[in-house]
């Protein structure tokens, strides 16, 4: 699948993708693109299986705070204020965050940040301190070591092991992420699987739908991600270098796309564009994604042109 930019009827800017869709048992439904079996890091898409793991573990997260867990937030008060408590039901503070310090990911907490007065990056800004506070809680519970960020601790080995299993394939070697944990690597069709199970497995099936129920926690209300889970009976998720997966919650279908180019909207605009050749988005939510299915290029402020798909294959 080819994703374009267009400007007045000239293509000016292409990004290949590959998509995939399975039905709820893994199976393969439907691949558009090429390179379905070309490695990758899944990153920050795979959030909801780490959640799962301290889930299991102990971590004992509330609804709110089970959709922090596998959030990727923009550092909004609501964002701080329930990883804090997280922290504080666990007897611990900011200190036991192993996220660097960082500013809000959403431009607008940064403003309400800088309007506040002087300020400090902060752990807790961090788009990846839930999950973290998940994993010190699961360490807390098991009496495991908090310094829980090596790929041979046993919480991470609890996570590659399970990934693996519901991904169907090996996720090492791993790589580290940039909030510090083992990032793991598979191919679309397996994040496909993965989400699949997520909304289909009944132990994992709370993580799915207080994702979807919390989007504008598990992401940030402006996201495109927190939008498509608004329209429609999904939980999504992405991860850095445009891959994103997302499972439909009322049939059980699992879906991913990677974009090879790394951007995160050539992503969406083909996630939209197979959920819509499998006839599941009806019209009224589909009118009402246009901005992300096929987002404005802009000229003198004006649009021109937009990204669209140029290739369904």
């Amino acid at each position: 699948m080819i994703v374009g930019s267009t400007r007045s009827g000239i293509v000016e800017a292409v990004h290949p993708v590959v998509a995939a869709a399975v039905d709820p048992s893994g199976r393969v439904i439907t691949i558009m693109g090429d390179d379905a079996d070309r490695p990758f890091f899944y990153r920050s898409a795979v959030k909801p299986l780490q959640a799962a793991v301290c889930v299991e573990r102990g971590a004992a997260l509330e609804p709110e705070q089970l959709a922090l867990a596998a959030a990727s937030h923009g550092g909004q008060p609501a964002h701080v204020a329930i990883v804090s408590r997280m922290l504080l039901q666990a007897g611990m503070d900011t200190g036991h965050l192993r996220c660097p310090p960082d500013w809000p990911a959403s431009h607008a907490a940064e403003v309400r940040l800088a309007a506040a007065g002087p300020s400090a990056k902060s752990a807790l800004f961090h788009n990846c301190s839930g999950k973290h506070a998940a994993m010190l809680r699961a360490c807390a519970a098991q009496g495991w070591s908090l310094e829980y960020t090596a790929a041979d601790h046993p919480l991470q080995q609890e996570i590659i092991e399970f990934a693996s299993e519901a991904t169907g394939t090996s996720v090492a070697p791993t790589g580290v992420d940039g909030c510090g944990v083992p990032t793991l690597r598979g191919d679309v069709v397996g994040l496909a699987r993965a989400f699949a199970r997520i909304v289909t497995d009944p132990e994992l099936r709370p993580i799915a739908e207080n994702s979807a129920r919390f989007a504008a926690l598990t992401a940030d209300g402006d996201r495109a991600e927190a939008i498509l889970s608004r329209w429609l009976p999904a939980v999504v998720k992405g991860g850095a270098m445009g891959c994103i997966g997302a499972g439909w919650l009322e049939s059980g279908v699992g879906f991913a796309v990677k974009c090879w180019s790394g951007q995160s909207a050539p992503a969406i605009v083909a996630l939209i564009a197979l959920m819509d050749r499998l006839g599941l988005v009806p019209d009224h939510p589909r009118s009402q994604l246009v901005e992300i299915a096929a987002p404005p290029v802009l000229g003198g402020g004006l649009p021109v042109g937009a990204l669209e798909v140029l290739s369904p294959k």
